[in-house]
């Protein structure tokens, strides 16, 4: 049974749309690297935008999360996931939510009633205490001492600091053999969370004032790799049909068992395919010291790290047939792994080569730095950068401190690493404060902005200028596109004086609804258009633009002001970026 297939077909039956994965990288919201849950595309849908697709729709959805990076390498955690969604917008509520639930986790995959439990908010001086969703439950055959009541900390869900909120009701499976206790205690380990259906009833101002939302949502999400492992009745997720030909060619390729090697060999299979998706997504990310393409590096080079410890010889290209076990697993659901295949073995290919070098540089760098050592002990400053400069790992270094009788700061170290990741974990964690937010007025003038640019390019540098992504902030906005040659000044020029010329000419922006296809043969251009729904929203700034977008946009393009180009860049191999300001 394919748990992706059959959560798709049950809420296909049940009245819902499936919507296509959003991509790996978030477009035009800042405040986070990649997407880290299903709801994070949808938000501007939670908040009342119409969708295209209706009010019930269904995905998996393509996520990378880093809170737990340096988990990776224990039974459960994962940097890459895929997490099953269905949600209503607006349409059916807390009763029908959790009866989906309860048949397709019953009747569909088979479970017995007898190992589920169930959380739901106790309430607080603001929000009552959840008896109608415990009262669902019960309706079910969910006994009283399965149910427990939990506060904010445990059920209860916003999206930053303030907006949409409510109470939700998480779903656990009592993952073990031992007799199943009568009564359930959430913070019994052997009882796993396996779904969560969150229902957005409340609105918290940023006074902290709660008022009832006129539209009531639905958002649920469900890990698959954890779902998968408590189906195949196993503890460690690796042991899974999920990652069984991955662990298999990381067996061959080590000529090693995974017993007895399970944590550099978890670690090997979670970053080689979190490193397939990233280096797939169209966004076109190659490993940086910035942003994703710093996260991309770091995977990749921990990878390298573990399979030295495995004993491969990393000056071959070992990484290729691993990652061509991802590929072949998932490929046949996100088109952007089989198109992007070449890209991402070069990549990968590239990376491991590079860290090779950087590892040789880095072992003379640690000669020169103890012969000038004052004392026995290598302090936390230099500790930290073997790390950041030449990725040692702390536990790397001390081996090598040792073999000298050396010592090392391993305390300051860490203190120093644990600031470092703080930062790392802003960064990357974000709390959807971009896409909550992100759609003020600035962001909504620079959105339209994009499109004027980009028919601008067309005619100043040709029909063969594509979009190849943008982000926006309420600054200004960045955007990517396919160009083999530096602007000129007077190209540069001449895309200005065209966008302010049709912004001055205060025309119409209009948004008509129809089908990808209808949409395609009207002429209407989309950077990938694979990530688009069936149905789709098509933006027309007069006859000059033409575009399947998700918006937001302004109603005319006078209210844009003065379209100023402050930068123009390589980006990567055959794409340039435009800095731009309106003032």
């Amino acid at each position: 049974m394919n748990l992706k297939d059959e959560f798709i077909k049950y809420f296909v039956s049940q009245g819902h749309v499936q919507i296509p994965s959003a991509p790996l990288i978030p477009e035009n919201d800042p405040s986070v690297l990649f997407n880290t849950a299903g709801m994070q595309p949808l938000i501007p849908y939670l908040m009342g935008k119409k969708h295209p697709e209706g009010t019930r729709l269904c995905d998996y959805q393509k996520c990378v999360r880093l809170t737990d990076l340096d988990s990776i390498g224990d039974l459960t955690h994962h940097t890459f996931f895929e997490m099953l969604g269905n949600w209503s917008l607006g349409d059916y509520f807390k009763k029908e939510s959790i009866g989906f639930s309860f048949e397709f986790l019953t009747k569909v995959l088979n479970i017995p009633v007898e190992k589920l439990a169930v959380t739901v908010f106790e309430g607080n001086e603001d929000i009552p205490r959840d008896e109608f969703a415990a009262n669902c439950w019960k309706e079910l055959g969910i006994s009283e001492d399965r149910i427990a009541y939990l506060g904010v900390k445990d059920n209860f869900w916003i999206a930053g600091e303030s907006g949409p909120c409510g109470g939700d009701t998480e779903i656990f499976y009592f993952r073990s053999n031992d007799e199943i206790p009568s009564k359930f205690d959430p913070n019994d380990d052997r009882w796993v969370e396996i779904w969560n259906n969150v229902f957005m009833e409340y609105n918290k101002a940023e006074d902290g004032t709660i008022t009832e939302l006129p539209q009531k949502n639905v958002d649920t999400g469900m890990g698959l790799e954890r779902v998968v492992a408590v189906l195949e009745g196993v503890n460690d997720n690796y042991k899974t049909s999920i990652w069984k030909e991955i662990i298999a060619e990381i067996e061959r390729v080590s000529n090693k068992t995974y017993e007895g090697n399970e944590v550099s060999m978890r670690i090997i299979a979670d970053h080689i395919r979190t490193s397939v998706f990233i280096s797939a997504d169209h966004a076109g990310i190659k490993p940086s010291n910035t942003d994703q393409g710093y996260i991309l590096r770091r995977l990749i080079r921990r990878a390298v790290r573990h399979a030295k410890k495995l004993e491969i010889n990393t000056n071959e290209n070992w990484m290729e047939s691993i990652a061509l076990e991802v590929i072949k697993k998932y490929e046949n659901y996100y088109s952007e792994i089989k198109d992007n295949k070449e890209v991402v073995l070069e990549v990968l290919k590239n990376e491991n080569i590079k860290f090779n070098r950087t590892l040789e540089k880095g072992l003379r760098e640690f000669d020169k730095l103890i012969k000038n050592l004052n004392s026995d002990t290598i302090d936390k400053d230099i500790a930290f950068k073997l790390y950041d400069t030449y990725g040692f790992p702390i536990e790397l270094t001390e081996e090598m401190a040792s073999e000298h009788d050396l010592k090392v700061d391993a305390q300051g170290f860490k203190e120093k690493f644990k600031a470092h990741q703080e930062l790392s974990r802003t960064a990357s964690a974000g709390k959807f404060k971009g896409g909550l937010s992100g759609t003020g007025e600035m962001e909504t003038k620079y959105h339209t902005a994009t499109h004027l640019l980009n028919a601008a390019l067309k005619i100043v540098v040709g029909d063969g200028v594509h979009q190849k992504g943008s982000n926006i902030t309420s600054e200004r906005m960045r955007f990517d596109f396919s160009c083999d040659h530096k602007l000129s000044d007077e190209e540069k020029q001449k895309v200005e004086e065209l966008v302010n010329s049709w912004i001055k000419d205060d025309i119409s922006v209009t948004m008509e609804t129809m089908s990808k296809e209808e949409a395609v043969k009207s002429g209407a251009e989309a950077m990938f258009i694979e990530k688009y729904a069936d149905i789709v929203n098509v933006y027309s700034i007069g006859d000059i633009s033409k575009e399947i977008c998700g918006g937001p946009h302004v109603k005319t393009t006078g209210k844009l002001g003065t379209f100023k180009i402050k930068k123009e860049e390589a980006s990567s191999a055959g794409v340039r970026r435009i800095k731009a300001i309106l003032e």
